[in-house]
């Protein structure tokens, strides 16, 4: 449900459309609805949102935005990724209310996944 001024919406560019989609659905069970053939739009999955086709990524390194899963069972969802094509750039370490991994999705952009 579209609420006013929240959050509802994000974007990110993917330089292997098919590779990204490829992943999404394989670790974490995403659909997808095309919209031509350089964009992508997945919902339901805690926020909407897309990728669309372009050579950049995204890196909290760089500044970056970073969106955070969350998972009740850590290990198997980093293992899900890693075996969908995932490459952890941070393995698992605690924080503060928690424990989380990083990882690179094909297109080269980030994401992490957290767990109390």
């Amino acid at each position: 449900m579209n609420q006013h001024e929240k959050l509802n919406y994000v974007e990110y560019a993917a330089k292997d459309l098919s590779a990204t989609k490829a992943f999404f659905k394989a670790a974490f069970n995403w659909a997808f609805t095309d919209y031509g053939p350089d964009y992508a739009a997945f919902n339901n999955e805690g926020l909407d949102g897309g990728f669309y086709a372009a050579p950049l990524h995204s890196s909290s390194s760089a500044g970056g935005a970073l969106l955070v899963f969350y998972s009740e069972k850590l290990e198997a969802t980093l293992a899900k990724v890693e075996k969908a094509g995932g490459k952890v750039n941070l393995p698992i370490f605690t924080f503060p209310g928690g424990r989380r991994f990083h990882f690179i999705e094909p297109s080269g952009n980030e994401f992490a996944v957290w767990s109390e």
